[in-house]
This record gives C-alpha cells, structure tokens and sequence, in this order.
C-alpha cells in the first residue's frame, strides 16, 4: 500500500495532524522544513476564505499579534496564500487550551488559579500598553503548555485603542457572550478594562468551577451581564479567601470605572495576594511599582505554581484597590528629616526673639 503524500502549504509547512477547530478556522500541527521546527498552522475555512470580510479580520489578527513580543503572547511566525487556503503560522505550544482545563478538573487550587490568571495579565497588559483591546478575552483563547506556561493568543477582533470612540455604538456585538463585558454585550465601545471584566468571569470560573451567568440564548446572557449580580464565589466555594472574592467581585463590577483599569493593575493585585513558590515558576519579574515585601516566598506547595513575567514599567496606581491588597505604608525619611530639621530651626528662634524683646522693654 503506497505511503499518503504528505499536505504541504507554500512547500514549506508540512501538516502532521490536526490540532483543534473553531468556528472560522482548523489548527495544525505542522513542521517548518525550511528552518527545521515544529510550529502550528491556522487554516482559515474554506467557506470563510472566500470572504473578503473574514480574510481581512484573519489578516488583522496576524498583523496584531505579530507586533506583539512577550513570553505571555503566542507568537505570530507567518501570513500567507495557498491557492485558496488563507493560513497563518504561529508558536507551536506542547499543551492545551485552559478551557479544557477547567472542564478536566473543575475547580482549581486558590495557588494554580492565581498563577495562570496573573500570567494572562502580563500578557494581556502588555497589550494593552501597546495601544491593543484584545476584545475576545476566553480561556479557549489561552493556551496552558506542560509546564504551565500560559500564553494568550487569537487577535482576530482587537481594536486599536486610538481607533475607538467612547461614544461609539454597534449593532453587532463581537466576542463570546460568555465572557464579553456589559458595555460589550450593550453594543459599547470596549477599552481596557473590557478585558479586565473577561478575565475576572475567567477568575470566577476557576475559583468556583461554573460561569458566574448562565443561559441557553446569547441575547439572554447580554443582559445578565447588563443588569444581574453574579452569586458571590465564596459562597460556592468557602475556600476562597475573603480578600481573593473582593478582587473577583470588583473586576465583574458592571461599571467599566469600577474594575482595574488594565490587566496590569489586575496581575499586580493578584501577584501581592498570591504567595508564589520561585522553585517551581522560575524568576518572577514583579513591576517597580510592587513593594519588595511582596515577593515571593519558597515554601512547599502541593499544587504546581506557575511562571509570571510581568511588565517592567509600572502602570498608574489604583486609588480603590481593596484594604486587604494595599501595599503598607512605608516610613518616608525625608520627610521626617525636613520635619525635624525645621523643628529644631523654630526652638533655635526662641532664646533670639526673647534677648530681641527683653531688650525693647527691659
């Protein structure tokens, strides 16, 4: 029996064997034969393909992830066109995506949860200090290698930061009902933010292992996200620490001005309430803007913790961050010096203003 010939694109990429499906493309497992790698190929569908909309948002998606360099980012490779196939190579990541986590194991530990969250952050937040809305915030979106590195991919719908108008409003609503944020699901302009409420509807998943809304219509899901409270995680799952539901509470707030305004903020929060074990993430690159106390300490763990690199410019401090995540006051010597200083000048004034007085009215 004659050996199948292998499928190539472009006589370059060699297709091993499917590695998932979406709705708009199917992921290969592919070798590059020119540079001697293995890599993943997106194949844009061929009913898809033919659309001049859905090449270009395909497009989109490449160029906007390709400008993006982080540990955190899976990382674009290639564009091309193969006859009438539409493809693009990126990172090729030995694991799965965090979605089939969630549904393997349910809940996940108040450690493992922090851990992959605070990485999607640090990669999200990079993006977003790029000028990027990721827009489509999912944990089928992030992929979670075997040694628990995750990275975040899929830029199909990001939006530029100086392309959106706070006063815009579309009739199509774009992302997953899910995990889209209520100024998303009422046709809003997205920001930030936007995808800070995403990755806490992901935070809450893990913490208690259901979606804070459920419901069999994505009109219906617009509006719980719109109007409806989600059922407190603690009372789900009592492990949850007090301050950890806070922080989940705070980023599902309906208002985009109540959550954090970046992932960065949400990833700092999080670093300062986690207690991350180095031996197991390797070095953690924590911003200036985090106190040295709250690095982390080497203390034997059951579950795997994870690997965060974090951005090394800090983003704007958050004036409502909960009492329970505040950085603790440091000792401002300066300022006590000053204070003592001119403290000591007015008492060296006094035996001056009295020999200046008794001298007038002796």
């Amino acid at each position: 029996m004659m050996e199948e010939e292998p499928t190539y694109l472009i006589d370059r990429y060699r297709l091993l064997e499917p590695l998932g499906s979406g709705g708009m493309a199917v992921v290969y497992k592919a070798l590059d034969e020119m540079l001697e790698r293995i890599v993943a190929v997106k194949i844009l569908r061929e009913d898809y393909a033919q659309d001049e909309d859905f090449r270009e948002r395909f497009k989109q998606e490449a160029k906007s992830a390709a400008n993006l360099s982080h540990p955190n980012i899976v990382t674009v490779y290639d564009f091309g066109l193969d006859e009438k196939q539409v493809f693009i190579v990126i990172e090729y990541i030995n694991g799965t995506d965090l979605k089939s986590l969630i549904r393997e194991r349910g809940r996940f530990s108040v450690e493992d949860t922090v851990g992959l969250i605070a990485q999607a952050c640090a990669g999200i937040g990079y993006a977003h200090r790029a000028g990027l809305v990721h827009c489509d915030i999912k944990p089928h979106n992030m992929l979670v290698s075997t040694d628990f590195r995750l990275k975040v991919t899929d830029f199909g719908i990001a939006r530029a930061l100086a392309t959106i108008h706070p006063d815009e409003k579309s009739e199509i609503v774009w992302g997953s009902p899910h995990y889209f944020s209520p100024e998303q699901a009422a046709g809003g302009a997205p920001s930030p933010s936007s995808d800070v409420y995403s990755l806490g509807v992901i935070l809450y998943e893990m913490l208690t292992g259901q979606l804070p809304f459920e419901a069999s219509e994505s009109t219906e899901l617009a509006r719980m996200h719109r109007d409806e409270i989600p059922i407190p995680p603690r009372r789900l799952n009592p492990a949850i620490p007090e301050p950890l539901e806070e922080i989940t509470l705070k980023v599902l707030s309906k208002e985009p001005a109540a959550r954090y305004r970046t992932a960065d903020q949400l990833g700092r929060v999080l670093l300062s309430f986690g207690n991350l074990n180095e031996d197991k993430t390797g070095p953690i690159i924590l911003p200036q803007a985090v106190s040295t106390k709250h690095k982390p300490k080497k203390e034997k763990q059951d579950s795997p913790l994870l690997p965060v690199v974090l951005p090394e410019q800090p983003a704007p401090a958050d004036e409502n961050l909960s009492d329970s995540v505040k950085e603790e006051d440091r000792v401002d010597w300066l300022t006590w010096g000053l204070g003592l200083l001119a403290f000591t000048t007015v008492l060296g004034l006094i035996p001056f203003w009295l020999f200046i007085y008794f001298s007038i009215n002796p």
